[in-house]
């Protein structure tokens, strides 16, 4: 039985990376004591960092796709948390709880930053999520 603060969707805005990996996460600490989905304002496609720094966690993301906010039906989402640090959320319209963890975006467009930089930005981003999820499952009981 889920309650409106385990109907849980994760906003950023190309539903890519910090959403993404917010979904995956709860899947794994929450189990079936909730119903997760991500989506964006703009939504893209997967990014292949998020997939690889949570496939270390044994989480996979390989199936996953973006989605638009447009598409969550609202009677579905209970809390909704925003990711967004630097951008502008997207906006999600219906009765829930809100939430915001400002997240900075781990991906980049600039082609000189390597891949472990690109890896140890993700995995931040990652830790950081699952120690706010962990605290949030510990505050839900």
């Amino acid at each position: 039985m889920t309650t409106p603060a385990t109907r849980l969707l994760f906003l950023c805005v190309a539903n890519s990376a910090r959403s993404q990996m917010a979904e995956g996460l709860a899947r794994m600490i929450f189990g079936d004591r909730a119903t997760v989905q991500s989506a964006g304002s703009e939504p893209s496609k997967v990014n292949p960092y998020a997939i690889e720094v949570m496939k270390e966690l044994g989480v996979d993301l390989s199936a996953h796709h973006s989605k638009s906010v447009q598409t969550i039906d609202p009677a579905t989402v209970g809390t909704v948390i925003t990711l967004c640090a630097e951008e502008v959320c997207p906006v999600f319209l219906g009765q829930a709880q809100r939430l915001h963890w400002p997240i900075p975006d781990p991906a980049s467009k600039d082609p000189a930053l390597p891949r472990e930089e690109l890896l140890r930005r993700f995995r931040t981003a990652r830790d950081t999520l699952r120690d706010m999820l962990e605290r949030f499952a510990k505050e839900q009981g």
